[in-house]
């Protein structure tokens, strides 16, 4: 034992010893080339010199001289040229190169975690990336390895790459920010040189201040899983996208490098055996974002490339409210503003969406005339984001305000009756953006599941304003073309994916979501039931309809308590909804195989119309149509 406790010392001292010698060589090795690269003009006048005062000293060798000049000469004028090709291609392609890379080195200005709000469990994670970052040589003495990547998952706007910048920051680390689609380029090759020169930065960097995060923006669009026919060839197709696969391939062994050498000098030292043992790469964390994490490659999520994932969702309303108070606090409010109500009024909002809203409702004060916002600059501000801009139509007719007053009417109390869990906000016949009028809802609460009631409930609202046309005004409207194409979406998914019309079938499992004839017959089944249905309901309502239109035509615009005064005066009835049991395996099978054969009376084959409750012929709802004259 005394032994070995003597040898380790001397182990320890000719180890620091040959450490020593070997960054003294590097260092004399760096000086020599600065020298040469600080003074190569110089140098080269000294030598020209020298050789023209060889010429003159001597004139006994003089008479080589012009010999060897024209030598010189002709090999001057080939090395030129070849150095005028490299230079050119050399040129070119650094130019090419240059991607729209981002860098926030160290002690500039950034974001921190104090300005990351709304997300305490994502901020947890992220303290622990920075933790290991900070720690990076004690961990690695630990015999644990660098994390190279890291997925951030979520919706636009929920702050990834606001995410990635704190971490950034920090840790105390240099950022560079490049997005993925920038690194595609015409000519082949070049998206590869690309990714080589920001990686090879990137570990400069992370060698001088000890570890560099590089983030990805939209990382999907040049690592989209492989396999297909035109897998990561981009949108132009196999003709101009040769370098998808390429470039994603570089993008792998980017991420994954075998030990290599970063810098010249230390190249040519191991070149030379003056430098032996394992390379160490500086630690570069590459941080991607993605809103289709679905999409990418298998070998880019395996263990040891982006093998951490943390995935940033909407805020709950905890978050919210921490996400408004934050930036409430960087603009003058009113001090009574009602945060409740504004929490409640942005389910389902991002943090840049927030932002984005208080910031219009900064604009609106304003140009009111006030140098602080208020609640209603804050509903106005969100109105325009959610509906759009308010665009009245001055010239339109009155028959055409009225029509499009019982369409939302039929929306509006389609909503307030069958959508407990919503609450009806507004109702207007006012354009904004596309809608010539809209009938707005907010939820009550945070859900993350329907159940079938409600989404036949969601089916009857879309369909209520078609219903509202043909019961009120006797007629059929171009503006009920989004609605109809909301309803059949639901159907379609409530019969091909989600198993609630009597089958248990998927069509996701073979991406089979365009229907077929039998299950578009059962779509329209569906649809005709839940249209039926929502007719009753107007129909039993139809005072309640007829007053929301003539308050529609009076004001333009309900807010939700005008909606309440006029619907209190009346008594609201819900007709209990008419639904056909589903059919037995072996009838939809029958019905599913003549279909498909083509056999004549197939269509009958799926069962009778739906009866028309209230109204049993054409010439009844004839009658029921008020007189147009």
């Amino acid at each position: 034992m005394s032994g070995q406790t003597q040898t380790l010392p001397k182990t320890r001292e000719r180890r620091r010893y040959w450490d020593d010698l070997e960054q003294q060589i590097d260092d004399a090795i760096v000086g020599i080339a600065d020298l040469i690269r600080t003074h190569f003009r110089g140098l080269l006048t000294l030598a020209a010199l020298g050789y023209a005062f060889y010429i003159w000293a001597w004139p006994a060798r003089a008479a080589w001289g012009p010999i060897v000049l024209t030598v010189l000469f002709a090999l001057l004028q080939i090395a030129f040229a070849i150095v005028f090709v490299i230079i050119q291609f050399a040129a070119i392609f650094w130019f090419l190169g240059r991607g729209r890379t981002y860098w926030i080195k160290p002690g500039e200005t950034g974001v921190s975690f104090a300005d990351y709000k709304g997300n305490p469990e994502v901020l947890e994670s992220a303290r622990r990336i920075v933790t290991l970052l900070k720690g990076i040589k004690e961990f690695k003495e630990m015999g644990g390895e660098a994390i190279r990547g890291l997925l951030l998952v979520g919706p636009p706007g929920t702050g990834k790459s606001y995410l990635a910048q704190c971490i950034s920051t920090e840790a105390n680390v240099p950022f560079g920010y490049a997005s993925a689609p920038s690194f595609q380029n015409m000519f082949f090759g070049v998206s590869n040189l690309r990714i080589m020169m920001l990686y090879r930065k990137a570990r400069k960097l992370a060698k001088k201040y000890g570890a560099c995060i590089l983030f990805i923006d939209e990382i999907d669009a040049i690592a989209q899983a492989r396999g297909g026919r035109y897998a990561g060839q981009g949108f132009l197709g196999p003709l101009f996208g040769w370098g998808g696969n390429a470039m994603l391939n570089e993008l792998l062994l980017q991420l994954d490098p075998p030990p290599q050498e970063v810098t010249l000098i230390g190249r040519i030292l191991r070149l030379l055996g003056l430098r032996r043992g394992r390379a160490e790469l500086p630690p570069v964390l590459t941080i991607a974002a993605t809103n289709m994490p679905d999409a990418l490659d298998p070998a880019l999520l395996r263990p040891g490339r982006f093998d951490r994932k943390i995935v940033v969702d909407l805020p709950s309303a905890d978050g919210r409210r921490e996400i408004i108070e934050y930036y409430l606090s960087k603009v003058k409010h009113d001090p009574n503003i009602p945060i409740d109500y504004m929490v409640h009024d942005t389910i389902g909002y991002t943090p840049a969406a927030i932002r984005y809203v208080i910031n219009e409702a900064v604009i609106h004060a304003h140009f009111e005339g006030r140098n602080y916002i208020t609640y209603e600059d804050f509903t106005a501000a969100r109105e325009t984001h959610e509906l759009g801009l308010r665009q009245p139509i001055r010239t339109m007719s009155a028959e055409e305000r009225r029509r499009i007053a019982y369409h939302e009417a039929g929306h509006a109390l389609a909503q307030y009756l069958l959508q407990p869990k919503e609450r009806v906000v507004k109702v207007s016949i006012i354009r904004r953006g596309e809608a010539l009028g809209f009938s707005a809802t907010k939820p009550t609460e945070e859900r993350f599941t329907k159940t079938r009631e409600e989404l036949l409930a969601d089916i009857q609202v879309a369909l209520a304003a078609r219903a509202a046309e043909e019961l009120f005004l006797g007629t059929q409207m171009t503006g009920a073309t989004s609605d109809l194409a909301q309803a059949t979406h639901l159907a379609n998914l409530m019969v091909s994916a989600w198993g609630m019309d009597g089958s248990l079938y998927s069509g996701l499992t073979y991406n089979q979501l365009v229907p077929d004839l039998y299950r578009k017959q059962r779509i329209e089944r569906l649809l005709q039931r839940q249209f039926e249905n929502v007719k009753r309901l107007l129909q039993a309502n139809r005072e309640a309809v007829e007053a929301i239109a003539q308050g529609l035509l009076e004001r333009d615009e309900l807010n939700e308590q005008q909606l309440r005064e006029i619907l209190s005066r009346f008594q609201l009835v819900v007709p209990p909804p008419v639904e056909e049991p589903p059919e037995p395996l072996e009838v939809r099978q029958a019905q599913e195989r003549a279909i498909l054969a083509g056999v004549d009376g197939a269509s009958e084959s799926l069962g009778s119309e739906p009866v028309l409750i209230g109204e049993s012929d054409s010439s009844e709802r004839e009658q029921q149509r008020p007189d147009l004259t």
